[in-house]
């Protein structure tokens, strides 16, 4: 079973190790970008400060990071924060 009950601080850590990086946020929110060095494409996940983070939101957070496989990033958190 995957686990997909997360804090803030988790989710953040692991964006940030992968390259994310915080550009800003209002009040609950911290906002992040991750621009690939190959194609330049750019990327935009908002982060809520909640804890934990809602597992709908996760799922958002997830498909915004680029993620095609839900349980795989949750796993990837994981072991990444």
């Amino acid at each position: 079973m995957v686990r997909t009950t997360f804090s803030t601080r988790e989710v953040l850590s692991a964006l940030t190790s992968h390259g994310f990086v915080p550009v800003g946020g209002k009040g609950r929110h911290t906002t992040l970008r991750y621009e690939n060095p190959d194609t330049g494409k750019v990327r935009t996940v908002t982060v809520p400060r909640a804890d934990p983070v809602p597992k709908g939101t996760l799922r958002q957070i997830a498909k915004q990071a680029g993620a095609d496989d839900f349980e795989a990033f949750c796993r990837w958190v994981d072991r990444t924060s």
